[in-house]
């Protein structure tokens, strides 16, 4: 009987979960190292230095939408909704238009961009605590309903942002656009070590929670009846979602469907619903698609296209397969 323990133990070890991360581990330190060592030229201290904080900010921003992706899709019980559903691209969106529109176009480069980062990580944060208090504070309601709500002002918001953007003269316009793209090569080194800080923190509270998460995925009932807690944890896992949603896109700008790619692939590969499996994969994928897609980007296209197009563009694909799929069943 110890024998045949002893021999199933190595098959454990390296269960299908185990290997996928181990593969994805490898691609990601790969990517890194093709990211900091490709085509430099030069200094090294410079080199290193220069591509680390791009380096940083590529993981950072990986990190959170793979994360908040994953979060939200266990409290939603639902693997077709991301974080952008509930309007914060749109916010972000009609807070640099309106900069624009009442301020002028130069007052994007007149404000303080440290400035600009605390009112947007704020304006978003504090927009979806608000919907989350209103969710969980008086009568019950339900989270269909907050991702209804949801739905709504990110139309109220787009609505706004166009009425606005078509009010400006052509030339605030096109300059307007271009920051509204989402950006992994231009990010403001001067940000990164509070965007650091402020992840850091929310990942150790939402890693003291991670025994819940798995129960969470059974759904409501399921997890009161284990004894969880449904609404305390439920809106702390909301505000640790809106708060990484909030400082990735502050970062680098709106990254609609990239969250969904990731979390989808991971699901595929590791083929266990458990997060301790699925978030360090989606994660890992994650930072390959950036990390990776950004060495591609500048070594072989030579900044031809932006990666944020292509990445959308495969996100979309992803999430009409998904459509499509639910719907045929």
């Amino acid at each position: 009987m110890s024998g045949q323990s002893l021999a199933e133990a190595p098959a454990r070890a390296f269960s299908r979960p185990a290997i996928v991360l181990l593969v994805l581990l490898a691609l990601a330190l790969v990517s890194t190292g093709l990211f900091m060592t490709l085509g430099a030229k030069g200094s090294w201290s410079f080199v290193l230095s220069f591509r680390g904080k791009k380096l940083l900010s590529l993981v950072l921003v990986a990190y959170s939408v793979a994360v908040s992706t994953v979060l939200f899709q266990t409290v939603t019980n639902n693997r077709i909704l991301t974080p952008s559903i509930m309007g914060f691209d749109a916010l972000y969106v009609l807070l640099k238009t309106a900069v624009v529109f009442f301020l002028g176009i130069g007052a994007l480069v007149a404000i303080d961009s440290q400035l600009q980062f605390l009112i947007e990580v704020v304006a978003m944060a504090g927009f979806s605590i608000l919907l989350f208090r209103w969710l969980f504070l008086g009568e019950e309601r339900s989270l269909h309903l907050l991702v209804l709500v949801g739905i709504v002002f990110g139309i109220f918001f787009r609505s706004l942002s166009q009425l606005m953007q078509r009010m400006l003269d052509p030339g605030a316009f096109n300059v307007l656009q271009d920051t509204l793209f989402a950006s992994f090569a231009t990010t403001d080194p001067t940000l990164l070590g509070i965007s650091t800080l402020v992840v850091v923190l929310a990942s150790a509270y939402g890693f003291r929670m991670m025994h819940t998460y798995d129960v969470l995925s059974l759904g409501r009932a399921q997890a009161i009846n284990l004894g969880v807690d449904y609404r305390r944890t439920v809106m702390t896992i909301l505000v640790l979602v809106a708060v990484l949603v909030s400082v990735s896109t502050a970062l680098v700008g709106p990254v609609t469907f990239f969250g969904l790619l990731v979390a989808t692939l991971a699901h595929s590969l590791v083929g266990n619903s458990r997060h301790r499996y699925v978030l360090p994969a989606a994660v890992l994928l994650a930072i390959i698609c950036l990390v990776g897609g950004q060495t591609l980007l500048e070594r072989v296209f030579a900044f031809d296209t932006a990666l944020s197009i292509i990445i959308e563009f495969l996100g979309g694909i992803v999430f009409i397969a998904l459509v499509l799929r639910r719907s045929a069943r």
